[in-house]
């Protein structure tokens, strides 16, 4: 596709996601500076090797700085006219919010509203963030749909992202700054997150480790592979969030908004057993899993599944790569890159 735009800053660009959006970005000749702080939530290594990448790219600019590091931000968009930003950049993990609460903060609040000021005073066109499906918290109606309610997080993370889409409103309500949200659901694919269940249950199984399979097994996923989430964010880029006329305040849509405000689900919209996916990962590895069972994890919720409707009418993309294509990609990556 042709993009309607020449430049873009993507934050958290040496992250999974960040890392294939840029690459797919640059690969259509858009100029992308991004911006990362290399934390070492995981494996520093992982996120070079990614940077490394992109740094042999023509039209990239590493800017080594951390969102809520408010001056050397305004620097940035000071020196560049951008003309989408995508927000990727955030502390992840649900899990991991329970022990540090305090970085999620930082990194996901004050972060985003620094970022959120710079769009607004530098006139950015379009910001495009990742808010994520755990904003559906204890939701139990399926599939999820950004038309429902979602106030009832489950973890920080959850209520951190949720707090992202809100503020993100303000802004295109007090300001008119174009901004829309999109909820990811369980991404993996090549260069993947350690953190992740996939990345995780590979190398467990490879060095012959049992496995953590939580909830007794009993959990669903949408799992979508990290080309689909792509395809999805790079055509939302292209069409700026609209007012929807059609909004009214005594039945609010909390999807969309009278503002340029948009929230999509970007979901394989076909949730998976874990068993299965377990399984899927034993026939491509032809190897066994030990399994350790244990319950439901303080955070976690027992099943995702995203409704695209809307991704679909406004975008005109589905995601469809099958999980056992996509685990056969990863784990061809991660035999190649551990040289296992």
């Amino acid at each position: 596709m042709t993009y309607p735009f020449k430049n873009a800053l993507v934050t958290g660009a040496a992250g999974f996601i960040g890392f294939h959006l840029s690459r797919r970005l640059l690969a259509n000749g858009v100029k992308v500076v991004g911006l990362d702080s290399l934390n070492d939530y995981y494996d520093v290594n992982l996120k070079r090797d990614r940077l490394k990448q992109l740094e042999a790219e023509d039209g990239f600019t590493f800017a080594h700085l951390n969102l809520a590091d408010r001056e050397p931000l305004e620097a940035l968009f000071r020196d560049h006219k951008f003309e989408v930003v995508v927000n990727l950049a955030a502390q992840a993990g649900v899990r991991y919010s329970l022990k540090n609460p305090h970085a999620y903060v930082d990194s996901n609040i004050v972060g985003f509203v620094n970022l959120l000021e710079c769009c607004r005073h530098f006139d950015c066109g379009h910001l495009v963030f990742a808010s994520s499906s755990s904003v559906y918290g204890a939701n139990t109606k399926m599939p999820f749909s950004v038309h429902d309610n979602v106030d009832h997080p489950v973890s920080l993370y959850a209520a951190s992202k949720k707090a992202n889409e809100l503020m993100a409103h303000t802004y295109s309500h007090l300001y008119g700054l174009p901004c829309t949200g999109l909820r990811f659901f369980t991404v993996y694919g090549p260069w993947g997150r350690p953190d992740m269940a996939l990345f995780l249950f590979t190398k467990a199984i490879l060095e012959d480790r049992p496995i953590q399979v939580f909830n007794h097994g009993k959990m669903q996923r949408d799992f979508t592979y990290i080309d689909d989430i792509v395809e999805g964010v790079v055509r939302v880029m292209a069409r700026p969030a609209a007012p929807n006329a059609d909004w009214q305040g005594d039945c609010p849509d909390p999807g969309t908004s009278y503002a340029p405000y948009r929230i999509y689900n970007i979901g394989n919209n076909n949730p998976v057993q874990l068993m299965d996916f377990i399984g899927a990962i034993e026939k491509a590895l032809g190897q066994e899993a030990r399994k350790e069972m244990l319950p439901l994890q303080q955070g976690d919720v027992p099943a995702t599944y995203a409704d695209i409707d809307d991704l679909i009418r406004d975008a005109g993309f589905q995601p469809r790569t099958p999980i056992e294509e996509g685990i056969g990609r990863f784990i061809s990556w991660y035999r190649a890159y551990y040289g296992v």
